[in-house]
């Protein structure tokens, strides 16, 4: 497949990447484990939909970003917070690290948890705890949302929990998927509802460094994966018919994708995979297109030769990429504007946790353009989305912030 290569020739500063010390003896890593075993089902009942929103054109051109500024929310700063999802009301759904969920109302925080797992959540080292929350698209009737947390011995758990008004019962807990980790980093965290109405789970290649197990490449692991299952066919989940290797992985080759987007209005789903030890991806399926991907690592570091062993095949490569030698340590992904500022319409944002800078990024024509936005926006953990289409980021200083003009 033809490469997309973007060189982002920013002048960002130097900045040591994260850091986690593996165990002394390395864990193979192992297939999932669930409660109880899914089947693939031929005829599945459709599962929720999610509706499009109204559209309206995507810009070809960058604002200037001196008119605008990101306005800190007058709420008292939170525990690490690393995701943000709104449920269609108002209200802002924000995780803290280490085991909680607060809800953001009126310009508010609630004084009360929306949910405390602490009791569960294992955060011991710092790419570990809670780490990813998405609202099921029928939210409102039903109280469903998923969450994604380090667990006993580091693990992954992806859960299901349901909530009663302002508060979600801990014992609500039905786990979809224990997945062995074997190392405390690059256990991704990311989920997401897709327009198709499954729900899609991004996964790290389990950590250490240059991914020594090979489980990037390995369709016998669901770690280094994108995953997609249908929640509402069968409980715990159901496998899509359509996933392309009868289980739950529908795309694979990446090593630590740290928030997956879908763009609100056309369904393009946006993917910031974390890199080795000189390039940082933002990875694009757009809308429609087949499952399957196959992004590359650990054969490629963005779009550059990582594993000389590496064989021939068809790869999917980043729209944008910058370097740890231009700056910068760890990418976070974040969303497209959709919200009430026309001239920031289709843009997607994101940016680097250790400088604090934001990128914006738009497709013009058949080309990607990326340019620098905004600058030392602290250690960025997240960026979040309204239903409005608002863009929000967290970071690790506990502060949340909105894109606002001047």
């Amino acid at each position: 497949m033809k490469r997309l290569i973007i060189l982002l020739m920013l002048p960002i500063l130097a900045c040591s990447g994260l850091s986690t010390t593996p165990p002394s003896t390395p864990i193979p890593a192992s297939v999932t484990q669930t409660d109880s075993s899914p089947t693939t089902i031929p005829n599945t009942p459709t599962p929720t939909q999610i509706p499009p929103t109204a559209t309206s054109p995507s810009v070809s051109t960058f604002p200037d970003p001196n008119a605008y500024t990101w306005q800190q929310l007058e709420i008292p700063n939170l525990q690490r917070p690393v995701d943000l999802q709104a449920d269609g009301s108002g209200r802002l759904f924000v995780l803290e690290k280490l085991g909680r969920i607060r809800i953001i109302e009126n310009g508010e925080l609630s004084p009360d948890p929306f949910l405390d797992i602490t009791d569960r959540v294992n955060d011991d080292s710092n790419e570990m705890g809670l780490l990813g929350l998405v609202l099921h698209p029928n939210f409102s009737q039903n109280g469903y949302f998923f969450v994604n947390y380090t667990g006993k011995g580091g693990d992954t758990f992806i859960s299901r929990f349901q909530a009663n008004g302002d508060v979600a019962s801990a014992g609500s807990e039905m786990n979809l998927l224990k997945i062995k980790q074997p190392f405390p980093n690059h256990n991704g965290g990311a989920l997401a509802f897709g327009p198709d109405g499954y729900l899609y789970a991004g996964l790290g290649d389990g950590g250490a460094a240059g991914d020594p197990f090979g489980n990037g490449q390995s369709l016998d692991t669901l770690l280094g994966k994108i995953l997609r299952v249908d929640v509402d066919s069968k409980e715990p989940y159901a496998i899509p018919a359509d996933n392309p290797f009868g289980n739950e992985i529908w795309a694979y080759g990446l090593r630590n994708p740290w928030r997956i987007s879908f763009d609100m209005q056309t369904g393009d789903l946006y993917i910031a995979d974390v890199g080795q030890g000189e390039w940082e991806e933002v990875d694009f399926v757009p809308f429609g297109s087949r499952s399957g991907l196959n992004f590359g690592w650990d054969y490629y570091e963005g779009n550059h030769d990582y594993d000389p062993q590496g064989i021939a095949g068809e790869y999917t490569f980043p729209v944008a990429e910058y370097s740890h030698a231009e700056g910068g340590c760890a990418v976070t992904g974040g969303y497209v504007y959709r919200g009430s500022m026309p001239e920031w319409n289709g843009i997607y944002l994101y940016g680097d946790y250790c400088t604090g800078y934001v990128w914006g990024l738009i497709k013009s024509g058949e080309q990607w353009q990326t340019q620098l936005l905004f600058e030392s926006q602290g250690l960025i953990t997240s960026f979040g989305q309204d239903e409005k289409g608002e863009i929000y980021l967290l970071n690790d200083d506990g502060k949340v912030y909105q894109l606002v003009r001047k």
